[in-house]
C-alpha cells in the first residue's frame, strides 16, 4: 500500500529537496524529504561527520535518516524525480519567527551562530541564515533544514545580510528600542533590511551597541550599490573570507547577541498569578478542575488560548506531550518562556499571538507559512476567562467564537466569565455597547449547539463557570 504524501508548502524555494508528510503512519506524521543526486552525496557526506554526530546527540540538529528504496515513501519520491529520501524526526508543532518572545529568537540565533561556527571549524558551511530554519521542542530550539549543510570552500558568508535582517535587526529594535518585532516579521518574511532598520536609529541611536556594524554601516554600503546598479547584490556576497575572520565575525556575533536583553514589564497579565481576581479555594478548585480533565485524557497535544504566564499550561503539560501556550501580551509570554526554559516543564511552547488576529496562511498562496489553526489539530484546547476578553476588547460575537472553537474538532475546556464578575465590568467600563449576546443563558444555548458538556464547575459564587467539552457529532 503506497504512502499518502501531503507536500509542505514552505518548502519548495530550495531547488535540492522538498520536504513531505506522510499522513497514514501507524505513529502519527512523519516528516521526509526528496533530495537531488548532488545534495544526496552532500547530506550523505555530513551524516558521516563526527561534529553532525554530536549535534545530533546534543539536540541541536533534527536527526536525520536515508530511507531504503523499498519504503513505500521512498518509492513514491524517486517516482516523482528524486534521487533519494531521507526521514527527519518529528517537530511536535511548527512556530515562526513572528510569534516568538523575544528570548526565543535570542536562542534561535545563539543556535544559528553555534552550528555555523560548529561548522566552519570543520570545513562546512550554513548556505543561508532564515530563523524559519529552527523550530521548537518545547523550550529546545533545533535546526531543521538539513541541505543547509554544504562544504565551505572559503567563500564569505553569504547568509551574513539575511541574518541581520530576520534575527539581528529585529532582537536590535526590540533590545535598544522596546518596539515588538513580531508584527514586523509578520509583515514581512524576509526580515527588516539593513536600509529599512537604519531608519530606525536615527541621531544618537545609531551608537547603540551593534547597530553601526551591522544596521547603519551595511545600509550605507547597499545604498551605494543601487547608486551604482548593483541593487539586490549582498554586502560581502562576492569573493572569499579567511577562516580566522569568519570565526572572528561569528564570534563578535555571538557576544552581541548574547549582550542583548529585554526587561518584561510588569502587567496584570504578566503578573498573573499575584493578579488574578480569585480567592485561594477558588483558584485551587479550578487547577483541580484543569487537572481533572487533562489526566484524565492523556492528549498529546494541547492548545493554551490565553495563557498568561502559564499556570495552567503547566498543569496540561504534566498530562500531555506538549502544550502550546498562546497569550497575545508579549510580556507575559516572554515571562513564561525564561520560567520554562530555566527548569520548569520542557514541553510548552510559548507563543506570541493576538488571538482576535491570529497568524494567517502567509507567503507564496497563502501555503508558504500555514495559518495557527491550520499546522496540527489539538486533542485538547483550554479558553480560560478568554471569551469576555474576545467579545468585549476584539467584538468577535459569541457564537462565532463558539463556532470557530468547533471546528476545531478538539475536547475544549471553558470558562465563562459572568457579567457580573469584576473582571467583566472592568472590561466594559468605557463601552457603550451592552453586549447583548453575552449572557450565561446565550453562552450555553451555543455551547449546546456545538458540544456536549461532560462536566460543569460553579466559581466566585457562580460569577464563572468552567466547562469541560466534547464536541457534538453531527447527524
Amino acid at each position: 500500500m503506497s504512502a499518502i504524501l501531503d507536500v509542505d508548502g514552505g518548502s519548495f524555494k530550495d531547488p535540492s529537496g522538498r520536504v513531505y508528510r506522510v499522513l497514514d503512519a501507524p505513529a502519527g506524521v512523519r516528516v521526509v524529504r526528496g533530495l537531488t543526486d548532488a545534495t544526496a552525496a552532500t547530506v550523505g557526506k555530513l551524516l558521516s561527520e563526527p561534529f553532525w554526530q554530536r549535534l545530533v546527540v546534543d539536540g541541536d540538529v533534527v536527526n536525520t535518516t536515508f530511507l531504503t528504496h523499498d519504503e513505500s515513501a521512498a518509492r513514491q519520491l524517486i517516482g516523482m524525480g528524486w534521487a533519494e529520501a531521507v526521514e527527519h524526526e518529528t517537530i511536535s508543532f511548527v512556530s515562526y519567527p513572528y510569534e516568538w518572545p523575544f528570548s526565543m529568537l535570542k536562542d534561535a540565533a545563539k543556535l544559528q551562530l553555534r552550528l555555523l561556527d560548529t561548522a566552519v571549524r570543520n570545513g562546512w558551511m550554513l548556505k543561508d541564515a532564515t530563523p524559519f530554519n529552527i523550530q521548537w521542542q518545547g523550550v529546545r530550539p533545533v535546526f531543521i533544514d538539513v541541505p543547509s549543510f554544504v562544504p565551505w570552500e572559503g567563500e564569505y558568508w553569504r547568509g551574513y545580510r539575511q541574518f541581520c535582517s530576520t534575527i539581528l535587526a529585529p532582537l536590535l529594535v526590540a533590545a535598544h528600542l522596546g518596539i515588538p518585532f513580531q508584527p514586523l516579521l509578520r509583515s514581512s518574511l524576509e526580515g527588516i533590511p539593513p536600509q529599512e532598520a537604519a531608519r530606525y536609529f536615527y541621531g544618537l541611536r545609531r551608537f547603540k551597541r551593534g547597530v553601526l556594524s551591522h544596521v547603519v554601516f551595511p545600509a550605507k554600503a547597499e545604498e551605494r550599490m543601487r547608486a551604482r546598479g548593483n541593487e539586490g547584490q549582498s554586502v560581502k556576497s562576492k569573493g572569499r573570507q579567511s577562516r580566522t575572520m569568519l570565526l572572528a565575525l561569528l564570534d563578535s556575533l555571538a557576544r552581541l547577541v548574547d549582550k542583548l536583553s529585554y526587561k518584561p514589564a510588569r502587567s496584570d497579565w504578566s503578573n498573573y498569578a499575584e493578579t488574578h481576581s480569585y480567592d485561594d479555594s477558588d483558584f485551587r478548585s479550578k487547577m483541580r478542575f484543569v487537572e481533572e480533565h487533562t489526566s484524565r485524557s492523556r492528549p498529546r497535544l494541547v492548545w493554551d488560548l490565553g495563557a498568561n504566564t502559564g499556570t495552567f499550561s503547566r498543569i496540561a503539560a504534566r498530562h500531555s506531550e506538549t502544550v502550546v501556550a498562546v497569550d497575545g501580551d508579549q510580556d507575559a509570554v516572554e515571562t513564561l518562556y525564561r520560567s520554562v526554559r530555566e527548569g520548569g516543564e520542557q514541553n510548552i511552547i510559548p507563543l506570541v499571538m493576538d488571538l482576535a488576529n491570529m497568524s494567517p496562511g502567509q507567503g507564496w498562496a497563502g501555503q508558504e507559512r500555514a495559518a495557527f489553526d491550520r499546522r496540527r489539530t489539538p486533542d485538547l484546547t483550554l479558553c480560560l476567562a478568554l471569551a469576555h476578553h474576545l467579545r468585549v476588547s476584539a467584538n468577535i460575537p459569541l457564537s462565532l467564537f463558539i463556532e470557530w472553537l468547533r471546528s476545531l474538532d478538539t475536547d475544549v475546556i471553558i470558562e465563562f466569565v459572568g457579567r457580573d464578575d469584576e473582571m467583566f465590568r472592568k472590561l466594559v467600563e468605557n463601552k457603550s455597547e451592552d453586549y447583548p449576546d453575552y449572557t450565561a443563558q446565550n453562552f450555553e444555548t451555543e455551547i449546546a449547539k456545538r458540544f456536549t458538556v461532560r462536566d460543569r464547575l460553579e466559581l466566585k459564587s457562580g460569577k464563572r463557570q468552567m466547562f469541560a467539552l466534547e464536541p457534538r457529532r453531527m447527524a
